[in-house]
């Protein structure tokens, strides 16, 4: 094993002197895989690091291969980063430490009176870990692999474990092909050689991603969870549609840092440090604060942005001046990973996801220019225009989805209200319209409410009430959509029209019908299109697993994960600021003058082999005792800039604003004298019942228009994978 005590800043690593172990032996690194982690526990890292060790086992396997053989391992260093020594899960230490990576009682806080930033251990190993903890060995399949664990000293976030292994590790292997790992994603066992074939076959990728899926327990149990189902049908249906979508325009928005492959040479800085990876690090305040504007106030769109760092590598990359990479979906590569199964965790998560997502879409369409200063041909800029203005339309849908999602309710809900089309009689359609709509208001409110003043893990049981009620409008709606299609059938078979013999005329008597036709486009362009496309890409069992608990949790995703994402846009942490205080605990090194007049550092430690077998047998130990679960508490919320609150006050007041006057003009006769030919005033209702015909047609025919065009894609991208193009 070698150690290294780091004493500088990643950027500096190369220009300080420090070298690599595969340097060393002069070893050509073709895959520089990483692995980040901050706090999972033992199965989590296992999980991940077990797949990953059957992949190199993959590789090693392909001995027809011009790049891989029996001793493909050589080109593959795996690093390991552990952000922050306190955080790191010491059962996983334990796993290190069983694998011969990690040895206690080497590290120390400062060499020459400098404060250690990273310990570096580094170590070949042919033993891996299953998640069951299973050591396993060379008679498994397993071969060697080479180790990179940096040990971080203070935990800086994830963004900060990232220029660790691109400005400090990189410049020394000079990687081929850079693969990342989130812990706790386990990938398949050939998925990375998939990733890296993908970059062997097509020149100009610069990067690339296969498909995270859930991970769904054994016999699919976890899915008996309706937000892991949910989040399961998400999840498919945009590996499905979105992804190979993007796939073949050449720009896929976000390749997830999860599970994602880049080649080193593409997010390559200029030689004036100007370039993807210098853009990708402006979110990197080393745990400090963003970065403050002139003016002295910190600018809160830049960190919301940050928060989707990938998908600013991802523009950043694709927009490189004078260059024509693009980013590939492959979907013959799959990382499983764990979703949150509690609501407060996945609300949690949804914010930093949306509101960075957010920003960070406002940030690629407005740079959309800097696509004619590349290298692409003319067609892929013009295929790349089109995606752009098709991100523009999905991130308006977005800003407007409260209201749109409003006036679908109201409306559907509102059509079993009158006598003709009332299921229950006696004006019950009537009256259970007005509870819903006004238990609709008074949730959207209680949402409001809850995401300016309180934590998820505090309001709990509001939350989860909120979403068994939006089940319960969501169901109602879905019964009225369903009712209103079998009036609209029983109406077209009692005209005199109605005939046995032509199915042709029968079906233009039923899209005649307003109910059936709305009904029916909006269910063929989403629900139809969705079983089609899953069906073509061999994968339909989301569809019935996962489908009906995705449609009750759908009202969730728009009036409660948006509101709180908007609610919190002041909010720019990921709950890892303060430690940034210098520990003494590993005591310190000196450096000396050696007998040959050379700088050394001596370190006492017990004797070597038998400090080895002492933690070796140690770890096994710790092992072999299953730990119980603690159940940690959040430390109290760090007070926010009144910069932050303002800019979240401002941006929450105009989105509240824009679907609310939506939702008014197109319910509310009084602005009818706003149009054409307002002297012929139309009554209350008959202008309400206009605007729901008008209004409801757009949005299912965008809706059509949207969904069309991404399973176009996705088809396109079946047929050019047939190709392998």
């Amino acid at each position: 094993m070698r150690y290294t005590a780091v004493t500088c800043q990643p950027d500096d690593f190369p220009a300080n002197g420090y070298t690599l172990r595969p340097h060393l032996m002069n070893r050509q690194t073709e895959l520089f895989i990483v692995m980040t982690m901050y706090n999972e526990d033992e199965v989590l890292f296992c999980r991940t690091m077990h797949g990953v060790m059957k992949n190199v086992a993959h590789l090693c396997s392909r001995t027809k291969s011009n790049v891989w053989d029996t001793e493909g391992w050589k080109k593959v260093v795996v690093c390991v980063v552990a952000d922050g020594r306190k955080k790191c899960d010491a059962r996983v230490l334990d796993v290190l430490t069983t694998m011969g990576v990690y040895q206690k009682g080497i590290a120390k806080n400062m060499v020459h009176d400098k404060p250690v930033q990273a310990h570096l251990f580094e170590y070949t190993t042919q033993i891996s870990v299953d998640a069951d903890l299973k050591v396993k060995g060379a008679d498994k399949g397993i071969v060697p692999v080479q180790i990179l664990f940096c040990l971080k000293e203070q935990n800086a976030k994830k963004i900060n474990s990232h220029r660790w292994f691109f400005n400090a590790f990189g410049p020394i292997l000079s990687p081929n092909i850079c693969v990342l790992l989130d812990v706790g994603t386990k990938p398949g066992n050939s998925s990375i050689y998939h990733l890296w074939k993908t970059f062997d076959r097509q020149v100009n990728v610069g990067g690339a991603c296969g498909e995270v899926c859930v991970m769904k327990g054994k016999a699919y149990m976890d899915l008996l969870n309706p937000l892991v189902a949910a989040q399961n049908f998400e999840y498919k249906m945009s590996n499905i549609l979105d992804k190979p979508l993007e796939s073949v325009f050449g720009y896929i928005s976000v390749l997830p840092g999860a599970f994602s492959a880049y080649r080193y040479a593409a997010i390559q800085n200029d030689r004036y440090g100007v370039g993807p990876l210098q853009k990708y690090f402006m979110g990197d305040t080393d745990g400090g604060e963003p970065r403050q504007l002139p003016g002295g106030e910190y600018d809160i769109f830049t960190a919301n942005m940050y928060l989707a760092e990938d998908r600013i590598l991802c523009f950043e990359l694709l927009a490189k001046k004078h260059e024509n990479w693009v980013l590939k979906y492959v979907d013959s590569a799959y990382g499983e990973t764990d979703c949150p199964d509690q609501l407060p965790e996945f609300i949690s998560q949804r914010r930093r996801w949306l509101n960075g997502s957010f920003f960070a879409a406002v940030y690629s369409i407005c740079h959309f220019p800097r696509i004619w200063s590349t290298d692409h041909t003319m067609p892929r800029k013009i295929l790349l225009a089109m995606e752009f203005a098709f991100n523009f339309c999905n991130l308006l849908f977005s800003w407007l989805g409260m209201a749109n999602f409003y006036l679908t309710f109201y409306f559907v809900t509102k059509s079993l209200a009158e006598e003709d089309n009332d299921p229950f009689g006696d004006g019950w359609g009537s009256r259970i319209f007005g509870m819903l709509r006004y238990l609709y208001i008074f949730l959207f409110i209680v949402s409001f409410i809850c995401s300016m003043g309180n934590r998820p893990q505090g309001s709990k049981w509001m939350f989860t009430i909120s979403v068994l009620a939006y089940a319960v409008i969501m169901a109602y709606t879905l019964f009225a959509g369903i009712w209103l299609s079998y009036q609209s059938i029983l109406d077209a078979m009692n005209t005199n029209e109605w005939g046995q013999d032509s199915w042709t005329k029968n079906l233009a008597l039923l899209m005649a019908e307003p109910g059936f036709r709305s009904v029916l486009i909006s269910a063929s362009s989403t629900y139809g299109l969705y079983i089609i496309s899953s069906i073509i890409h061999h994968d339909p069992w989301h569809m019935v697993t996962s489908f009906i608990q995705y449609l009750l949790l759908l009202p969730t995703y728009v009036n409660i994960l948006n509101v709180y994402a908007f609610c919190n846009t002041h909010d720019v942490s990921w709950g890892t600021k303060g430690d940034n205080v210098l520990q003494l605990d590993l005591g310190v090194a000196s450096k000396v003058m050696s007998e040959k007049g050379f700088d050394t550092v001596e370190v006492d430690i017990v004797d070597g082999l038998e400090m080895i077998n002492m933690n070796y047998e140690q770890a096994r130990s710790n092992l072999e005792f299953k730990q119980n679960t603690v159940k940690l508490s959040r430390p109290p919320q760090t007070k926010q800039d009144d910069y932050y609150r303002g800019f979240r006050t401002r941006l929450v007041l105009t989105w509240i604003g824009c679907n609310a006057l939506l939702v008014v003009f197109v319910t509310s006769g009084s602005f009818q004298s706003l149009l054409p030919n307002s002297q012929q005033r139309k009554t209350v209702d008959e202008y309400e019942n206009d605007m729901a015909i008008a209004y409801t047609g757009f949005v299912l025919w965008m809706v059509a228009g949207i969904s069309g065009f991404r399973f176009i894609g996705s088809f396109v991208y079946l047929i050019l994978r047939c190709f392998r193009l």
